[in-house]
């Protein structure tokens, strides 16, 4: 006779350990640990895997970290990492008898990481068929020996699997229970791969009601146990907990583990019952059926609550006065460099960090994620002044604040200037200079024992990057414009530099990489003042293609005395014409310093090669990553267009004449309406063009 198949949403309803059982020998619930539910929210993710390189060595992704509204960014290390934690101790391995503990400079997304985690597994648990289940005695108000105490849940939500694995002291009797159920032998095998004992006090009343039908187990399913759902629930703290470490007076092991209850004592017969501790009162039971539990700077802990969580990671179990619960939890912790290495200096605390596996997490070191990332800290409401009126943001903010935060964490290198680094990072060209260069110099750097000198491991983080944005919030320059002008954030890091960092050393690399920064914020702006000049978003972005289409075709032996050349463009597979200009590609190339004619010739031999490599992966690449190109043709443009750029200068700067007036008003509604400015940052980005700010 076929078995029932019961839907886990009639399984919310139902009361007998029988029921649930067979629910999940027919597949309808699973039981299984917390790292093969985390492994298996992961990897059975549609699309999970996805290949990647990053800083020139391949490594993986996986697409449940990257969806959602504010996502994962970055961090493929560390997420490589845990995964290979998560799956190694899935698949019983020694990290099943370890801690995952995330170590890095604050601001770098430790903390955001485990939250993003841990929301992720909340709405995977919430999903029919993920749900999660324990069991409670009820009716024991009438066994006369728990006065008003009429039910009583498992205090670490044991699985009701783990009930039907200890209902007898017989192993043998265990399996003869689930076989006659209909558990083939091989998934009676699998599920006592994880087998747990019961806690003190469900093993206790389990005795107590055995005892009292005198060994009859049938009525005591029938009149004393129900099966409940976990409860998912953040704000309590069930099946993702979090503790933060407190000050030496007010932190305490009852945190984590509870404490013995006054209130039920009183209700107890039994003087000597363990459910006399009330284990719900620590974070630890709140997730031990399955749960997550992340300590957030574990080495702050004073000494007594970090031997706490030594027993607690190397057994898994919570202990009190000999009592014994089991758990099942997965133990995420963070921790600071400063605290870390403090807690090093204490030599007989090694045996905690040999329980853990360390990951050193490195700030974003990615200029087009760290885009993203500031795009997060920009906000996607709608800013308003004091007096509530619109805000509106530079299109050079993003850029100026990301630039001067990725530079900040490029390390000092012979082989390489901060800009090529950044540039590399971002997989961008960085002139001559290859992606291996950088895996070399990356290599080099994270062999040195000073975790804070390998690569990406100090610069400025991402609280400091919020602070810049609300010192530029709060400035009177941009609550009066109605805008938050990207030229004036530069002062506002600064000042974050000057009052948030300690060291004198890092306040002077910092602000040298601030001056990198506004050299190439300025540059970006040229581009903007030529697009607008131009009266054309891309002007500048075609000029660049035209030069490389044009070193390109110079040398090709259809070209005819015209000097014209056809090619097939790569975004519209179109046939385009385009006249080659010897004049114009020597003007460019001499505005880069290349002077000889080998210099040329290797110039032009490397853009041929990056423009035969990307168009195969990326047709759409349009060579705008190139700083000393774009600024090589911006000038050249801006040259022959207008009799160079002082000219320009000249006539935006001295608008007592009606043609310079007209050119100013054509660019301010040319940025206004199709650049993204408003008047504020137009007026603001022209004038600091004419100056000689940040020119050199």
């Amino acid at each position: 006779m076929a078995k029932k198949v019961i839907s886990s949403t009639d399984m919310q309803n139902k009361t007998d350990l029988k029921n649930y059982v067979q629910n999940v020998i027919n597949g309808n619930q699973r039981f299984e640990n917390v790292f093969q539910s985390v492994s298996r929210m992961i990897l059975d993710h549609p699309d999970s895997i996805e290949k990647v390189t990053v800083n020139g060595r391949s490594t993986y992704d996986f697409s449940v970290f990257r969806a959602g509204k504010k996502h994962i960014i970055g961090m493929y290390d560390e997420i490589n990492s845990f995964v290979s934690f998560v799956k190694d101790a899935a698949e019983g391995g020694s990290s099943q008898e370890m801690a995952f503990v995330l170590i890095g400079e604050p601001g770098n997304g430790k903390t955001y990481f485990v939250d993003f985690l841990s929301g992720l597994y909340r709405n995977f648990v919430s999903m029919p068929g993920n749900n999660r289940y324990t069991f409670s005695f009820t009716n024991l108000d009438k066994t006369g020996r728990y006065g008003k105490i009429k039910e009583i849940e498992s205090q670490t939500y044991e699985d009701p699997i783990v009930l039907a694995m200890n209902l007898f002291e017989e192993k043998a009797n265990n399996q003869e229970f689930l076989s006659k159920l209909g558990a083939a032998d091989k998934q009676i095998e699998t599920y006592y791969k994880n087998y747990r004992s019961l806690g003190s006090c469900s093993y206790f009343i389990l005795n107590q009601l055995l005892e009292m039908y005198g060994g009859d187990i049938q009525k005591v399913l029938d009149n004393h146990i129900t099966i409940n759902k976990v409860p998912v629930s953040e704000s309590r703290g069930t099946l993702t907990g979090k503790y933060a470490a407190k000050d030496k007076i007010t932190s305490s092991a009852v945190d984590l583990l509870g404490d013995e209850s006054i209130s039920r004592l009183l209700h107890l017969a039994d003087s000597d019952h363990p459910y006399r501790f009330d284990l719900r009162r620590g974070a630890l039971a709140r997730v031990a059926g399955g749960g997550i539990h992340f300590a957030d700077e574990v080495f702050k802990n004073k000494r007594d609550l970090v031997q706490v969580y030594l027993g607690v990671i190397q057994n898994r179990t919570i202990e009190i006065e000999g009592y014994r619960w089991p758990l099942d939890t997965l133990i995420v912790a963070t921790s600071n460099n400063a605290e870390f290495a403090r807690f090093l200096e204490e030599k007989e605390q090694a045996p905690i960090v040999d329980r853990c596996r360390l990951t050193y997490m490195s700030h974003n070191t990615n200029m087009r994620l760290q885009e993203k990332l500031t795009g997060f800290a920009l906000g996607s409401l709608e800013k308003t002044t004091f007096t509530g009126k619109k805000m509106h943001i530079d299109p050079n903010l993003n850029y100026a604040i990301s630039v001067a935060f990725i530079l900040s964490r490029m390390p000092a290198s012979d082989k390489l200037t901060p800009v090529e680094m950044m540039k590399l990072s971002a997989g961008e060209v960085a002139g001559e200079k290859s992606i291996r260069t950088l895996a070399e110099v990356i290599s080099e750097l994270n062999t040195d024992p000073d975790i804070t000198k390998r690569f990406g491991q100090k610069g400025l983080g991402h609280r400091n990057l919020g602070r810049a944005i609300q010192m530029l919030l709060e400035t009177s320059e941009t609550q009066e414009g109605e805008c938050m002008y990207a030229g004036d954030v530069f002062n506002a890091i600064d000042k974050v530099i000057l009052d948030y960092v300690q060291d004198s050393n890092d306040r002077i690399k910092y602000q040298n990489d601030l001056k990198l920064a506004r050299k190439l914020y300025r540059e970006n702006v040229m581009t903007s003042i030529f697009n607008a000049y131009m009266d054309e978003p891309n002007a500048i972005e075609k000029d660049v293609m035209n030069y490389v289409n044009m070193i390109i075709g110079i040398d090709a032996k259809n070209l005819g005395s015209d000097r014209l050349w056809t090619y097939q463009d790569p975004q519209s597979k179109k046939l385009i014409s385009i006249k080659i200009d010897e004049k114009f590609i020597n003007s460019v190339e001499e505005r880069m310093g290349l002077k000889s004619n080998e210099q040329k010739q290797s110039f032009r031999t490397t853009i041929t090669k990056i423009y035969g490599q990307k168009m195969i992966t990326d047709p759409n690449y349009n060579f705008m990553d190139n700083n000393n190109l774009v600024k090589a043709v911006t000038d050249v443009r801006l040259k022959s267009d207008i009799a160079g750029a002082g000219s320009l200068v000249g006539a935006l700067s001295n608008r007592t004449n009606e043609d310079n007036q007209k050119l100013y008003s054509r660019m301010i509604n040319s940025m206004a309406g199709k650049l993204g400015y408003c008047k504020t940052c137009a007026e603001k980005t022209i004038e600091y063009f004419c100056t000689q700010d940040d020119a050199n």
